[in-house]
């Protein structure tokens, strides 16, 4: 039997899907167009609705994948342009959803409360392409390089290009990461830490390197300034254009939709801790150093970040190879549902305390736990396994 023969046979079952990815950046003019059909205000809402409503549920009645490509045909799948094309087209299709919402705020004439929904709607477009630019960031080609501090310039969260992928990538699962959040501590207590955090990070990280080269962080190499460009130059267009009432238009949805990203990241290492070894270094990062999810709906929507233990492994990977690992903590849903989950912290502690409890088997002391909570924490836990 010849070689060719024994090649191993898969399909990518989800290879159209993938364009969903772009197609999600377009619901708010779906809801725009399905108001003017029926003169229904909630359609101005439908953002948050199929994030929060309908996502969840379709989680729910698809279910999940844990098919993962053969290695042999892993170079095949990174080398398929059609993947790339997919990725490319969630950037066009985000900044004609931001030039609609735009427009629309400037001569919609819009009731206050329409005007809220949609300002919400477009966030979570922006906020949903900070994964595009996340996805195209950590390729080492120069187009896709800029392509993600393009998808980052609606949403103004430029720096996320830098302090992702040489801060938290470097620093991930552990106290000092300001993208991974601590056994206790609270969404909302999460959010300064993080979005401060992060910025000093990135530009700190910008001036080291730039220092490296004898030149000044204020340099047009600064890779921080050169997104935020984008941003200026983008919300200075359009504010000239449309008039000044886009611009606390363009801020709100910003923030949200950064907003959106930190929520996700909250999720994403929730309690998981690095250990240090004898020489006070961190351990590698390893599969259970990330909560991962195999809910389909969601995976197609944001390019299998839910299989986070990969990416943490093999960062350059695309999303169209990264695996399941049956070691990696997993949710209890996909990314969509736990978002909600986050908002609503005595429920979130209630599902996800125990479930960080369980992966270190009661010992508290491997956890990444909030400071003000540790002595407490370790206390209760330690009791717990005494009485056990």
């Amino acid at each position: 039997m010849s070689t060719a023969t024994l090649a191993p046979v898969w399909r990518d079952s989800k290879r159209y899907l993938w364009l969903f990815g772009a197609a999600i950046m377009l619901v708010p003019i779906l809801g725009g167009l399905l108001y003017e059909a029926t003169g229904w205000a909630v359609w101005w809402w439908l953002g948050p609705l199929f994030v929060y409503g309908v996502i969840p549920v379709a989680d729910w009645l698809v279910g999940t994948d844990t098919n993962n490509p053969p290695d042999e045909l892993v170079p095949t799948l990174e080398r398929d342009r059609y993947y790339r094309f997919a990725v490319y087209l969630a950037v066009l299709t985000e900044y004609i959803a931001v030039v609609w919402g735009a427009w629309t705020v400037a001569h919609g004439n819009l009731a206050w409360y329409n005007l809220v929904g949609l300002t919400i709607t477009i966030g979570m477009v922006t906020g949903v392409s900070i994964n595009t630019a996340h996805e195209l960031g950590h390729k080492t080609d120069k187009l896709e390089r800029w392509l993600a501090k393009f998808a980052l310039g609606p949403v103004a969260y430029g720096h996320f290009f830098v302090e992702h992928n040489r801060g938290h990538h470097v620093r991930v699962a552990t106290p000092e990461d300001p993208a991974s959040s601590r056994f206790g501590e609270s969404f909302y207590a999460f959010l300064p830490r993080t979005m401060i955090g992060s910025l000093k990070s990135a530009w700190e990280l910008e001036r080291k390197r730039l220092a490296r080269q004898n030149r000044s962080v204020w340099s047009i190499r600064n890779e921080n300034l050169q997104a935020w460009a984008i941003t200026v130059v983008f919300f200075g267009a359009l504010t000239a254009w449309l008039g000044w009432i886009v611009l606390p238009f363009l801020l709100i949805q910003a923030f949200y939709g950064a907003s959106l990203l930190e929520v996700v990241n909250y999720l994403e290492h929730y309690g998981l801790k690095r250990q240090k070894r004898a020489d006070g270094s961190y351990e590698r990062c390893r599969p259970e150093h990330s909560w991962n999810s195999n809910h389909v709906v969601t995976n197609v929507f944001l390019y299998h970040l839910q299989r986070h233990s990969d990416h943490h492994a093999n960062p350059t990977r695309s999303y169209q190879a990264l695996r399941h690992f049956e070691e990696a903590p997993q949710l209890p849903s996909g990314y969509a549902s736990m978002v909600v989950l986050a908002y609503l912290p005595p429920l979130w502690f209630k599902i996800m305390n125990p479930k960080v409890v369980a992966h270190y088997r009661g010992d508290m002391r491997l956890a990444n736990i909030q400071p003000s909570l540790r002595d407490a924490v370790l206390a209760r836990y330690s009791r717990s396994a005494a009485a056990g």
